[in-house]
């Protein structure tokens, strides 16, 4: 698997506060050890969206969008339910 970042991902990343920004670094750390190892953690949230389009959480309140495609891994953007749903509702 190949893991990549769009510029929309890290714009929206660097919005995010210290804590946050942990946050997101832990839940995509263990995405990616359930692409390796196929044990899903529990907590990840893990959902498919539409198309390609899936979902982890990151804590209560932030969300990760990313693509999935073949072997690519694309984290899309992140942030809270309410700017994903804007964020979908665009493409």
């Amino acid at each position: 698997m190949r893991y990549s970042y769009k510029p929309s991902f890290l714009k929206t990343l660097k919005k995010l506060t210290p804590t946050a920004k942990s946050s997101v670094k832990e839940a995509i750390k263990e995405l990616v050890i359930f692409f390796e190892t196929g044990t899903r953690p529990g907590g990840l949230g893990l959902k498919k969206l539409r198309g390609q389009f899936w979902e982890i959480r990151a804590g209560l309140k932030i969300r990760i969008i990313f693509c999935l495609s073949d072997d690519i891994v694309e984290f899309i953007i992140v942030g809270t339910h309410d700017q994903i749903k804007q964020y979908l509702k665009q493409v």
